[in-house]
């Protein structure tokens, strides 16, 4: 005779209400250390907790409810895999970070899951090594956007490899005091802010797409990382910068595209001279303002890059901030030189100075008539006849007559599968 705690449970499920969604839990409870649970399809209730190294295969054909109350699923036991499965609604509460999958352990595996309607998506906490792949996420619905939850979340979590997953209707993407991970190929849409980095090293950010959210990759005390080959679109609501870097150095951002947002790239001067920024093979498109540096050093490499069609390709807070930077070998649409020696660099160096532009950048509420024929004519009239001697806002000595070459091939995220894949048979 069965004794112990899953007798009990089966007991439980024999006698529980004839409408009950049956218990995922109990499921678990009685699979072995190291098995795997093949769950017959269908709508199963949470929450569940995972206390043992065991995979659990949905085959997307497994719902399982969190009933509103707490997160869906919790991973308390290194080693566990959990793939394929449908998690929705679940708790409410911010304070303690209700979320469809919440990982506690390390070397996991999140693979291939859809979680919707659920405050948060996937929140690793004190968790390392796990790998977080292909999930779709979405938040709550109906909720203002700074309600919803972080469709991923890393808080002291390290070497973590996050890729290929698709979140929208989220909040943010966070990663506190985490270092070293790899987030890869990610697709996020319809939400605030793209990616967060707070007191996080090392991590490198490649090949992600951030389509339509309030503001990109925002990076804030947090040094050596990497962040090449993204797409970053459609950043213009409130301040709407595709990259602003806070305090952070030795921040390599390359390759990158950038385009249509209120501002391309917002950064510090670094405080000593070896901690700077090398900002080389980007593009820079569509965007009002394509670069803006605050703070008064300047010092950044800036190399490399494509600006076409923005309103203003670089700014600063004051003049030297721009000026000071390293610009070389970058293609400006705006540069009129020649090449005369057919060195594919112009005979001239490209140098923008500061005309009527001036007025806006003195007076914020004069940035409304930025373009119009009266600001245009007052800057014309300053080139033709200038009052004073303008200032030099920056100058690249070797611009490209050509824009260089750029790898970067991105797609908009595929669409949303929705519980259509998960037909329960």
């Amino acid at each position: 005779m069965h004794t112990g705690k899953p007798f009990l449970l089966i007991l439980l499920f024999l006698f529980q209400p004839a409408l009950a969604l049956p218990p995922l839990q109990l499921y678990v409870e009685i699979t072995p250390e190291g098995g795997t649970l093949k769950p017959p399809p269908g709508e199963y209730s949470g929450p569940v907790v995972i206390r043992k190294r065991i995979t659990i295969e949905g085959g997307g054909k497994v719902r399982v409810n969190g009933g509103n109350s707490g997160s869906i699923l919790t991973i308390e036991a290194d080693g566990a895999v959990i793939r394929g499965l449908h998690l929705h609604n679940s708790g409410e509460s911010h304070d303690k970070v209700d979320a469809g999958i919440l990982v506690k352990a390390n070397d996991t595996v999140v693979e291939n899951n859809i979680i919707e309607d659920s405050l948060f998506g996937i929140h690793l906490s004190n968790a390392h090594g796990n790998r977080i792949l292909g999930n779709h996420i979405s938040s709550k619905k109906n909720r203002d956007i700074s309600l919803r939850g972080d469709g991923i979340r890393l808080w002291y979590s390290h070497e973590n490899l996050i890729q290929d997953n698709v979140i929208r209707h989220s909040r943010d993407m966070v990663f506190s005091n985490a270092r070293e991970n790899r987030i890869i190929n990610n697709k996020m849409t319809d939400s605030r802010i793209s990616m967060e980095l707070v007191f996080s090293p090392d991590n490198q950010i490649r090949e992600n797409t951030f389509i339509d959210n309030f503001s990109g990759i925002v990076i804030i005390y947090s040094d050596e990382l990497d962040v090449s080959g993204n797409y970053i679109l459609h950043m213009r609501k409130l301040t709407g910068s595709c990259i602003s870097v806070k305090e952070s150095y030795n921040i390599f951002i390359g390759n990158n595209e950038i385009a249509h947002c209120a501002v391309g790239l917002l950064a510090t001067s670094p405080l000593e001279s070896e901690n700077i920024l090398t900002i080389s093979g980007n593009l820079f498109t569509f965007n009002v303002i394509a670069t803006y540096f605050y703070g008064e050093k300047g010092g950044h490499i800036i190399r490399g890059n494509r600006f076409v069609d923005n309103f203003t390709d670089a700014m600063g807070s004051t003049t030297n901030t721009s000026r000071l930077n390293h610009w070389s070998g970058n293609y400006w649409d705006r540069y009129k030189g020649f090449d005369l020696d057919n060195d594919g660099a112009g005979d001239q160096p490209h140098q923008v100075y500061l005309y009527a532009d001036s007025i806006w950048m003195e007076y914020p509420m004069a940035r409304f008539y930025r373009g119009s024929p009266a600001l245009s004519l007052i800057d014309f009239v300053e080139r033709l006849i200038p009052s004073s001697e303008p200032d030099l806002m920056y100058a690249d000595p070797a611009p490209l007559m050509k824009p260089p070459a750029h790898a970067s091939n991105k797609q908009v995220p595929p669409p949303w599968p929705g519980p259509s894949v998960l037909r329960r048979n």
